[in-house]
Order: C-alpha cells, then structure tokens, then sequence
C-alpha cells in the first residue's frame, strides 16, 4: 500500500510478530516497526527479524506511522493510548486486535486528538500459543477479520484499514461495536470458558485417561490467563449471558438422561450435529477451511 510508509505494532506477541512479518511480506515497501516494554523480547524480536525495526520506545516508536496497531491485552489500551497520543502524526489511523470491541472505540474516543482517526480491528486468527517466537507471515490467510465503526468512525480511515487487512490475506467483514461483542462472546468467549471449565471439572487421574477428543475439545483452556481475564472483564455481560444459554443446554440434556428419555437425548445429539454440519458447509463454501 502506497499511502503506507510506515505501521507500528505494539506488541511483539504471537499476533503483533505475525502481523509485522505478514507486511513485510505483503508490503515489502513499507516499513514494519514493532515495541515491546519488555527488553527480553525486543531481544527475540531482532533475532527472529520480525520487524523492519524494534523499537525501545514506545512514543519514538508511533512518531512516523500511518497506522498503529495495538496487540496488548485488551486492559493496557487505556494506558498505551495516553502514553502515545501526543506523539502520533496528524491523519495517523490507530487500531488493534483485540476481541472486544466497546471498550476500545469509548477508550479512543476519549483520549485520541480529533486528528488521529480510531478504527477497531478483529482479526479471528492465532493459537493458545504466546510469544513472538510463534509468529509466522501467513497467519491470516483467508482469516476473517472483523472491522468495527462508529457512527463517528473516519470513512476514508475504514477505508484504508479495509485494504490492509485484505492485503495481509484476511477476509474482512463490517460489525458496529455491540453487535461484535455480543455475537464473540458466544463463538470465541464462551468456548474458553467452557473449555476451561471442562478441565477444572476433572482431577489429575481422570485427565491422564483423556484421549484425542478431549484433548481437541479442551485445546483453548491453554491460552495465557492474563490475556483471557481481560477478555473476559472486558465483556463481562455478554458472555454471562452466554453461561446462563450454555447451563440451559447442558440442563437439558442432564434432565433427559435422569429421565432415561432416549428419543429427547438422540433429538438433541441430532440437532447439534446438522447445526455443525451447516456450519463445516458454510466455512467450506467461503473459503474459511481448507
């Protein structure tokens, strides 16, 4: 992207690497910087030459960018955006990655000057993996990636922001704030929390007798705690809202078995699996899985 000389991540985990190897990749013209507070990875970072260059100051490190994007959790944008605010040039686009969106577009809002323009970013990709050293250029191939807008949201900067993320390889799709938040809180939040809630529910002797399906099932259980809290602070609502539909489930079909109601059991199974099997066939038809 021409009008693009300069990104800065900040953040070299997982996603802010792979977000500045992706454009070195994608935009071998623009110059990808990456800040971390922590020395020990900017050490990594330069090794692993994940960015064009590694900063050790933050304020120095937005002074000529574009577009900055945040890839902290999701408690430190506050912070970040009044710690860097006086430092970024007129015209500069600020986003992040994070998977809540309203608090971010209140914090922007508040703290940014009427000259930097705030645009929220998703991008659906990663692991339960941390740290720089699992970073990878092609990380959001054919990922959705969620743009969020306000009714005070700069177009042109919606605009710009679009191209990006398509240029990384991201599918990008349109949400407003509320609506990402409530609809994430039960397709990514929730299935940590019931992940998480699925190991705590069995001791040590039963999880060694665990085989591949609940290893599969449980996988997200391993992300960084620190960043999930934050999420799931960040959200607090919308995801108690998604327990209280998930104990009514799991209700249901505890009833049904007390009751020995095979058909209600089998009717439930069943449902449950066409609804995922229009799910696989939907991802298929767009392209998500390969």
């Amino acid at each position: 992207m021409k009008d693009l000389k300069q990104i800065t991540v900040i953040g070299l985990g997982l996603l802010g690497g792979s977000i500045t190897l992706a454009v070195s990749r994608s935009f071998p013209s623009t110059k990808a910087v990456g800040y971390s507070h922590r020395p020990a990875t900017r050490q990594k970072a330069k090794r692993l030459c994940v960015a064009t260059e590694v900063a050790g100051d933050i304020k120095e490190s937005v002074a000529g960018a574009e577009l900055v994007i945040l890839a902290t959790p999701i408690y430190t944008f506050e912070e970040i955006l009044s710690e860097i605010a006086g430092s970024l040039p007129k015209g500069c686009i600020v986003t992040d990655v994070g998977s809540t969106k309203v608090l971010p577009h209140r914090w922007a809002e508040k703290i940014l000057p009427q000259n930097v323009f705030y645009v929220g970013s998703h991008p659906i990709a990663g692991s339960e993996q941390r740290g720089v050293e699992f970073a990878r250029d092609d990380l959001f191939e054919r990922a959705v990636c969620i743009i969020t807008t306000t009714t005070k949201t700069n177009p042109q900067a919606v605009k710009t922001l679009k191209k990006f993320w398509s240029g990384l390889g991201c599918i990008v799709e349109m949400m407003k704030p509320q609506e990402h938040d409530r609809i994430f809180a039960n397709v990514s939040h929730l299935p940590h929390v019931v992940a998480a809630a699925l190991i705590n529910a069995n001791n040590d002797r039963e999880l060694r007798c665990a085989g591949k399906g609940f290893i599969d099932t449980s996988r997200i259980a391993s992300g960084p705690a620190n960043i999930w809290a934050d999420v799931l602070l960040a959200n607090g609502e919308n995801i108690a809202g998604g327990i209280g539909k998930i104990t009514a489930e799991l209700l249901k079909i505890k009833t049904a078995i007390q009751n020995k109601d095979r058909k209600q059991i089998e009717k439930l199974l069943w449902k449950a699996k066409d609804k995922r099997t229009a799910l696989i066939n939907y991802k298929m038809k767009k392209k998500e899985l390969l």
